[in-house]
């Protein structure tokens, strides 16, 4: 989409924007997530505002945390958000590595990695969408369950109230019912073990998805006792 047509989708909800172009330093296969953020700057930066923000996603592997951590002090970023994408080299969008790991193994791992990952990128503002694994698992049941992996699940809620790193909630796969229940008790285990805040993310990549299910979102941040933030110039600010 372009960014016309977002901000002419925001305006028409009464929103607020920011962008969050993906850098994925080494990313495997054939495509490239890497971007200049001069030209960045250049392209977007007319258009920035108190209801357009401009930010980076971006990509958390063991092999770049040095080019990562320097890429984020490169340009004045409103917010920078990390993401876990890839593990032992494969992009958790196909299915290969589904068909080679048991769901218990994988989704064990990929939490340990998450943990590890927010503990050595502490300067991300937001971690993102901690479910993004149910998005293309193949399994039978696909859904990060808190029940199923609370020991794992704490550490990495502990390790975003250390670095003082907001979980976002990713409301993209919010119109499957099934899923708000079973975000909810991670949510609330974070408020539990001292968390406070979050991101609420409708990672739209078309127009027709900006602020999908930000209704249901904002309900589920209430219920939790957690406050929506948004971060203007890296600094965080309760959203309006």
């Amino acid at each position: 989409m372009t960014a016309e047509e977002v901000l002419a989708q925001a305006e028409r909800l009464d929103l607020g924007l920011v962008f969050t172009e993906h850098l994925d330093i080494g990313f495997p296969g054939d495509a490239e997530y890497v971007f200049d953020p001069e030209e960045y700057w250049k392209t977007y930066g007319s258009l920035r505002s108190d209801r357009l923000l401009l930010g980076v996603e971006i990509g958390m592997t063991a092999e770049h945390r040095r080019e990562n951590r320097d890429f984020a002090s490169c340009a004045p970023f409103d917010m920078v958000v990390g993401s876990l994408h890839v593990m032992e080299g494969m992009d958790l969008y196909y299915p290969e590595i589904y068909e080679k790991r048991k769901k218990e193994e994988l989704y064990r791992d990929y939490l340990i990695s998450m943990a590890r990952e927010v503990y050595h990128n502490d300067f991300i503002d937001v971690l993102a969408h901690i479910d993004y694994i149910a998005r293309y698992a193949n399994y039978a049941d696909p859904e990060l369950a808190y029940e199923d992996f609370p020991e794992e699940m704490d550490a990495l809620l502990g390790a975003l109230i250390v670095t003082d790193t907001v979980p976002e909630l990713n409301t993209r796969r919010f119109s499957d019912p099934a899923v708000p229940g079973k975000l909810l008790p991670i949510y609330r285990r974070y408020r539990e073990l001292g968390g406070r805040y979050i991101t609420i993310g409708s990672d739209a990549h078309t127009p027709d998805a900006v602020g999908a299910n930000f209704a249901m979102a904002e309900e589920f941040a209430e219920h939790c006792r957690l406050k929506p933030v948004v971060f203007y110039e890296r600094r965080m600010e309760l959203s309006a």
